[in-house]
């Protein structure tokens, strides 16, 4: 049952990127083939992580009483809630800075982990409604809380770098 959801999830994905592409197609999709790749595997792993909701809150229900599971899930989540932080000082210390080529590589790389922040924080509030024991469930909710505030901490950065008001 997990899997075919699964299955369905990415079968909406692509479905969904596909009309994407061919209602975009044209002289800009050809010239700029790259900028539309990134923006269509965006699209892809948003959609996918909507759809893949249902499944993966039933696989965290058949999960619910193996405790070795959940701490180190728990972990994994404190583990990637501290990259997440990372890549944000990263990426706002770079703007007040002139990074050099090493700086500037992991710049491009903070950047790609706070666009998967707001996937991290819907898939670690899921995981806490289904966590068993009350620390787990604190937990997968301070990480959703900081991912959710890392995503927004780069939104108002760029919006401060553009002058948007």
């Amino acid at each position: 049952m997990v899997v075919a959801g699964y299955v369905v999830a990415s079968a909406a994905a692509v479905a969904i990127v596909a009309i994407y592409v061919i209602a975009t197609g044209g002289p800009d999709r050809r010239n700029y083939g790259a900028m539309y790749a990134f923006g269509d595997s965006l699209l892809f792993l948003g959609v996918f992580g909507v759809a893949a909701v249902p499944p993966t809150g039933a696989a965290l229900y058949f999960l619910r009483p193996y405790r070795p599971f959940w701490l180190v899930v728990s972990v994994a989540a404190l583990i990637t809630t501290l990259t997440g932080i990372a890549a944000l000082i990263e990426f706002v210390s770079a703007r007040t800075t002139d990074p050099h080529a090493g700086v500037a590589a992991w710049l491009t790389l903070a950047v790609l982990r706070i666009l998967v922040a707001p996937l991290f924080a819907l898939a670690f509030l899921l995981t806490g409604c289904f966590a068993p024991n009350r620390p787990s469930r604190i937990i997968f909710l301070i990480s959703t809380a900081i991912e959710a505030t890392i995503f927004a901490c780069y939104l108002v950065t760029l919006c401060k770098l553009f002058r948007f008001h």
